[in-house]
């Protein structure tokens, strides 16, 4: 390594030298001393076995072998410059397929979207909206680049990158007797009517399980799909609910009160990506454009 660092050097030397014709024009485009450029072509000659320069009225003339030699280290210094200027990485016009489960989709996701590409102008990007199951099988499947969700699941062609921790919360009306109580057991919710997600939600089966074990049974009165239209039926009077606050807490309608469920479970916010695929340099950048711009939401951490 050492041998090839200095070896570097001296090409740079010879280069530079055949370029300015004197070692003082050389040493200063090169930022060094006038005797560090000498003593470079120096060694290169010896290592060499060649003649590389003479001397003539002040000048340093190159000889044929140095003309040969600096043609040849041509495309070298090239692919250094394309290197050193970025364009090594590895480019592609396709677009970055993203996916979501609908309220991820809506109240967090399309907002970053969006602010990326004023960012990047010209990069493109495909959105879908799909459910937590979806959205795993689609990038384990390579459908889609990246993912993002809350569903807690294992998945042996995926890799999980939180980005928020969140807890569980209860939320209901104002004006309902919950109001004063400054965190919810599943005791208070023994006599409330309660709005739930539907039992393709995998967090349906923890909160059944959770009236379980407290012996009591639950007054469903309603079943839903995504947690946004858990805060549109709890707004309108049906009842309480058990939801992620992550992202429905953000701007949650004053007529709707939220409290930690106690003891309660926790929520992992997190980029999905492909087990068996890199992650293209675009997909990087979308990552860290979206931990940079992650905003404040109440009862989420950062990871």
């Amino acid at each position: 390594m050492r041998h090839s660092y200095r070896s570097l050097r001296e090409f740079e030397a010879l280069r530079m030298l055949i370029a300015t014709g004197t070692a003082t024009a050389a040493a200063r485009r090169l930022g060094i001393s006038q005797s560090a450029v000498s003593r470079a072509v120096a060694q290169l000659e010896t290592r060499l076995g060649q003649v590389l320069f003479e001397r003539r009225q002040g000048r340093m003339s190159p000889t044929a072998e140095a003309l040969a030699l600096n043609e040849g280290l041509t495309p070298l210094f090239d692919s250094l410059a394309r290197i050193d200027s970025g364009q090594w990485s590895a480019t592609t016009t396709a677009p970055l397929r993203l996916v979501a489960p609908p309220t991820i989709a809506h109240q967090f996701l399309a907002a970053r979207i969006a602010s990326f590409q004023k960012a990047h102008p010209g990069q493109k990007v495909t959105f879908e909206i799909q459910t937590g199951d979806e959205v795993l099988a689609g990038v384990a499947d390579q459908r889609h680049d990246i993912g993002i969700t809350d569903l807690s699941a294992e998945h042996a062609g995926v890799k999980f990158e939180p980005f928020f921790r969140t807890q569980a919360v209860c939320i209901f009306a104002k004006g309902s007797p919950l109001t004063k109580l400054k965190t919810i057991s599943i005791q208070n919710l023994a006599d409330q009517p309660l709005v739930v997600v539907t039992r393709r939600h995998r967090v349906r089966s923890i909160i059944e399980g959770m009236f379980a074990s407290a012996g009591i049974e639950p007054r469903i009165v309603t079943e839903t799909a995504t947690s946004v239209a858990l805060v549109e039926l709890v707004r309108r009077g049906l009842g309480c609910a058990i939801l992620n606050p992550f992202p429905v807490a953000n701007g949650l309608d004053p007529s709707v009160e939220m409290r930690l469920l106690q003891p309660g479970f926790r929520y992992q916010t997190c980029f999905i990506t492909s087990a068996a695929k890199p992650l293209p340099a675009l997909g990087r950048t979308f990552i860290r454009h979206v931990r940079q711009n992650l905003g404040k939401y109440p009862y989420c951490v950062s990871c």
